[in-house]
């Protein structure tokens, strides 16, 4: 690439990520989220961030792991930017905190040499095992949140959720297996969607991947197990990082409520707005205020989750645009 064209596409990629962060702030509000994080001690603040490091860390390593295997020497270090820089773009753009994972792709194959089919096979499999704790996580919350009687729904509706949490649950586990028996049900629902030509490259592209990903698991079933057990002590780590965030604030949950409490959180990222942006506090004030805990507290808990998420975020802009990803 031409250093002019180069240079084009990089500052383009720095105005747009600014102009993200820019919005995202302006819709924040910054003096109330340093008011709460004063009232924290020094040594609450110190394990309040490391906490969260390792938690990062975590999540480079179960894919340090899946690129491990394939005899690729990446830095688990240089991952741990990656996913930083990742979380950095889907935290400030419209959806359910996603959109980072082309910069885990590229950053792959700027740095190390990965085809986008390998690189993008290694990101499938790193999302899968994340959604698969995510929704074990978010089933376990849905069914706290039931038992508290915080949704008030009839017998059938209760039958149907069961159904539709059993469903959505079972996904990530049946697509890994499907493809360690040779079965690839992304590639066959492409195929099977008639305004999609059989022999584009996007279908040939996800097959390669689809692919590429079964092989793996074929390959190195010790190293998915290992990943596995990696991303299950990763989502331990978001429910005791919660825990720890309304110990320090005196609120005084049972475990399950730290689950429904934690449920509802996630859940409000899935609202179509950076960061999800109001949705997180209702959340947090409707759950909260069930367990009869007070609305002000339960905002002292969300600008807290808003000083971690944009600290994060923040340092993941700021990676992605200064090109990071393609020096090893």
């Amino acid at each position: 690439m031409k250093f002019g064209s180069r240079w084009f596409f990089s500052s383009l990629a720095i105005i747009i990520l600014g102009t993200l962060l820019v919005w995202a702030l302006r819709n924040v509000p910054l003096v109330e989220i340093w008011g709460a994080i004063s009232k924290l001690r020094p040594w609450q603040l110190l394990v309040f961030i490391f906490l969260n490091f390792i938690i990062y860390l975590l999540f480079s390593l179960r894919w340090w792991i899946i690129i491990r295997a394939q005899s690729a020497r990446a830095p688990l270090w240089h991952l741990f930017l990656v996913r930083l820089a990742v979380f950095g773009i889907s935290y400030f753009t419209f959806g359910p905190q996603v959109g980072g994972e082309p910069l885990q792709v590229l950053a792959l194959q700027r740095s190390y040499g990965f085809t986008y089919s390998r690189a993008t096979a290694s990101v499938l499999l790193d999302k899968l095992l994340e959604f698969l704790v995510n929704f074990l996580l978010m089933s376990l919350g849905l069914a706290a949140i039931l038992g508290a009687g915080l949704v008030r729904i009839d017998g059938n509706q209760v039958t149907l959720i069961l159904i539709l949490l059993v469903v959505v649950f079972a996904w990530p586990p049946i697509h890994i297996l499907m493809m360690y028996k040779h079965i690839y049900p992304l590639t066959a629902i492409l195929r099977n969607i008639n305004m999609i030509p059989k022999s584009s490259r996007l279908v040939r592209f996800l097959r390669a991947s689809e692919w590429l990903a079964g092989t793996f698991c074929q390959r190195h079933p010790w190293a998915l197990l290992s990943a596995l057990v990696i991303s299950i002590v990763a989502g331990v780590g978001m429910l005791l990082d919660y825990g720890v965030m309304i110990t320090f604030l005196d609120i005084h949950l049972s475990f399950w409520e730290i689950v429904a409490g934690w449920t509802s959180g996630w859940l409000s990222f899935l609202v179509p707005l950076p960061g999800g942006l109001g949705a997180l506090e209702a959340s947090q004030v409707f759950v909260l205020g069930a367990f009869n805990i007070s609305a002000s507290t339960a905002i002292s808990l969300t600008l807290l989750m808003r000083a971690r998420d944009l600290l994060l975020a923040g340092l993941g802009l700021v990676l992605a645009g200064s090109g990071f990803s393609r020096v090893k």
